[in-house]
């Protein structure tokens, strides 16, 4: 008997790289939980307070201990403390006496530590300080050994470090005076000199003080007029030549007259080298302690050789103009001295 029943042919069509389905998204989703969360504790950890923090460790090392003895405050993110509802009326929840004490301690602990924190700023000050006079020291040197007028004059100049500042000696040499003898007149290679340096000495903010030396010879000249007046003298045409290359005259600290009181050379009080100029680019301290002087309570007695306190101001002049007015002035002077 023949089976006419129709075949039926069922074909299953195969698509590579078909739907996975939807378990990615919960991962992901999991995942993106996962970095919120980690970075609302960053959050947390960098606005909360040391004593917020300490209050989060005790909770998560002791949940159960914690929640007994923790203190009567909850954490606020503002940074604020504030009673907890439970614990506001009752006695044991109030911070002890030695809580107490300790941030009355750290309170008075306060101005002690601002001063320490001001000393530490002063004492990076000055290091900054130093290090900029020794970098003007190391300019000042590579002027004198680059200049040609300078090079020949290298003997006669000696920069220095000191407790004060940078100090710039400029002394005279055998045969080689930087005044006329008896005077306060410049020679003009040291005008030159002094024109050459300041250029470099008034880039920095420091004041300067000038102070002028001669040798232990007596002076012999007429009246009451000495070392002492002479050395001033010698340290205020100085700074007239200073001010008229460009220098500002606010930024003098003080001119001063020493005579021999502070000889170079200790061993030959007549050696040339004791006359000399002394340019000291003052430290802060130091600034502050001359300024400390001449402006404490009473004005103090003009020590002897002391230069004016107000100079007169000059403008920048040509070298040979400069030190024809310069030669006008310091006759004029010595007239006045004399009489």
């Amino acid at each position: 008997m023949e089976n006419n029943q129709p075949i039926i042919v069922k074909r299953v069509k195969k698509v590579a790289g078909g739907h996975h389905g939807g378990a990615w998204k919960i991962a992901f989703a999991d995942f993106a939980t996962a970095m919120m969360a980690f970075f609302l504790v960053m959050w947390l950890m960098t606005t909360a307070t040391p004593e917020q923090k300490k209050l989060i460790s005790g909770y998560f090392q002791d949940p159960v201990g914690f929640s007994e003895s923790a203190s009567p405050y909850v954490i606020d993110l503002g940074g604020t403390p504030t009673p907890a509802p439970d614990r506001t009326l009752n006695p044991e929840s109030e911070p002890d006496s030695q809580a107490l004490d300790t941030d009355s301690k750290a309170a008075t602990d306060q101005p002690d530590q601002a001063q320490i924190d001001a000393a530490q700023a002063e004492s990076i000050a000055e290091e900054v300080e130093r290090e900029r006079l020794e970098l003007l020291l190391q300019e000042l040197q590579n002027k004198v050994e680059e200049d040609p007028q300078l090079q020949r004059f290298k003997d006669q100049i000696l920069f220095e470090i000191t407790q004060d500042g940078l100090r710039i000696q400029i002394m005279d040499a055998e045969n080689r005076p930087m005044f006329a003898s008896g005077s306060s007149q410049l020679q003009p290679y040291f005008e030159d000199i002094l024109l050459a340096l300041v250029d470099t000495i008034k880039a920095v903010p420091n004041k300067i003080s000038i102070s002028g030396h001669t040798d232990a010879k007596p002076f012999a000249g007429a009246g009451d007029f000495g070392n002492w007046e002479l050395s001033a003298n010698r340290a205020n045409a100085a700074r007239r030549v200073l001010i008229a290359g460009g220098y500002e005259e606010d930024q003098l600290a003080r001119v001063v007259g020493y005579a021999s009181s502070a000889l170079f050379d200790r061993q030959d009080p007549l050696n040339p080298v004791n006359r000399r100029i002394d340019i000291t680019v003052l430290t802060k301290r130091a600034q502050r302690d001359i300024e400390g002087e001449q402006t404490g309570g009473e004005a103090p007695p003009a020590a002897p050789g002391d230069a004016p306190a107000q100079p007169p101001a000059a403008e920048p002049l040509q070298s040979g103009e400069l030190r024809e007015r310069l030669n006008i002035f310091e006759d004029g002077v010595l007239q006045m001295d004399q009489q």
